[in-house]
């Protein structure tokens, strides 16, 4: 749908068709007020769809100070926008668009379907019922010199006069999905302090040796338990061609990024976090017979043979046959890290407008303009946190534009 050469007037833009631009714009629709969502991909919540490919993970069940503390130094500034729009609230908003969840194991919390698709398809028509305005193909870029919205679509450049704007224009993972960070010199210019972006929820590079790597890309490390430094995390790992990756060291958090970044970090990993040593040394000391050392580990210990040969990629071939240097080098397998990925490839990215430079969520310079979502100076490991924050910040967002409206 064509925009039109003169400027058009609404009482909110949203820039940004992502899960908190669309958030916000169902917030102010079902206030009775205009508002149109502008999206520069052709299609809308491209990267909600892929987080939804390994099924959607929606929120989580956990105790709420519990979740809220998962947000790290930012968790003071978000617990009331995910106390407004809490996981049960999210659950219960997508069972109304026809989505039943289930909880899983882990506490996690999954549409029944395991796919974003179905939910978004409900959501975007849920949206034009509501007279939102969905324009696919409109690029944000800036402001002109009497203060209106400057949109380019394939048609030419247009002007939109806004009472209140939401910007949702995401982070810096994934670009080519469209959250390219674009958006940070425009805002810049106008004094909001923008924190450096960096990878978030990414794999740790490792120099694995040529046989490692060929042989063992894709196998899991079931159930291990990670250190580096004081960060901790217990659950699944998966061995990548440059390293690691998986839930597991996603959930070590930004110091464990920051560190390996740095140059010189070690991971420890523990292959047995269930067993205490004394145990895997009486195991250990079972008469070994005829058979290989990875048999041997195998038997005694279930050791797989990607996790026998992570110990020799740790600990050297030559693996220590002494019963005890056996069990303490399973329970401490150090692997130094070379880096980690880029934000190309990371699910999600740290840096972005800092709380501090904002009132509220509204630019200081502009309380016309609010943001939400990741272009927020914000991060959360993977377990539905980021998905909340992202819904729970549009959410606000749209509740302080329709502030702004009176």
């Amino acid at each position: 749908m064509p925009i039109g050469e003169k400027a058009e007037i609404l009482d909110v833009a949203v820039i940004g068709g992502g899960p908190a631009g669309l958030m916000a714009a169902e917030t102010v629709a079902k206030a009775g007020k205009s508002v149109a969502v502008f999206e520069k991909m052709p299609t809308f919540g491209r990267k909600f769809l892929m987080a939804g490919r390994g099924g959607l993970n929606l929120t989580h069940s956990e105790d709420f100070e519990r979740f809220v503390a998962r947000y790290g130094d930012r968790a003071a500034r978000l617990a009331p926008m995910l106390e407004a729009f809490a996981p049960k609230d999210l659950t219960a908003w997508a069972e109304g668009l026809g989505q039943r969840t289930f909880v899983g194991a882990s506490g996690r919390v999954f549409p029944t379907a395991m796919k974003a698709s179905p939910l978004l398809r409900a959501w975007l028509a849920r949206l034009e019922g509501l007279g939102v305005a969905l324009r696919p193909r409109a690029t944000w870029k800036g402001w002109d010199a009497a203060g209106r919205l400057v949109i380019e679509t394939p048609d030419g450049r247009h002007v939109i006069r806004a009472r209140a704007t939401v910007l949702a224009l995401g982070g810096a993972s994934w670009p080519k999905l469209g959250s390219d960070a674009a958006w940070a010199p425009l805002l810049r210019v106008g004094g909001s302090e923008i924190a450096p972006f960096r990878p978030a929820n990414c794999g740790f590079d490792v120099a694995w040796s040529a046989v490692f790597r060929d042989r063992f890309a894709g196998e899991p490390l079931k159930n291990v338990s990670l250190s580096l430094g004081s960060a901790r995390a217990r659950g699944d790992a998966m061995v990548a061609r440059y390293g690691l990756e998986g839930g597991a060291v996603y959930a070590l958090g930004g110091a464990a990024r920051d560190a390996a970044l740095a140059g010189g970090a070690v991971l420890t990993v523990d292959l047995r976090p269930d067993i205490p040593v004394e145990t895997l040394e009486r195991r250990l000391r079972a008469p070994r017979g005829g058979h290989s050392l990875a048999n041997f580990l195998r038997k005694a210990v279930k050791l797989s043979p990607v996790e026998v040969n992570l110990l020799r990629e740790a600990h050297g071939l030559d693996l220590p046959s002494e019963p005890a240097a056996l069990a303490a080098a399973i329970k401490a397998a150090p692997l130094a890290l070379t880096g980690v990925q880029s934000l190309e490839r990371a699910i999600s990215s740290a840096g972005g407008v800092r709380f501090e430079s904002l009132d509220g969520l509204a630019l200081k310079a502009r309380p016309d303009v609010i943001l939400a979502g990741e272009m927020l100076d914000w991060e959360a490991p993977t377990g539905g946190y980021l998905l909340q924050a992202c819904f729970a910040t549009g959410a606000a967002a749209g509740r302080a534009a329709l502030g702004r409206l009176g």
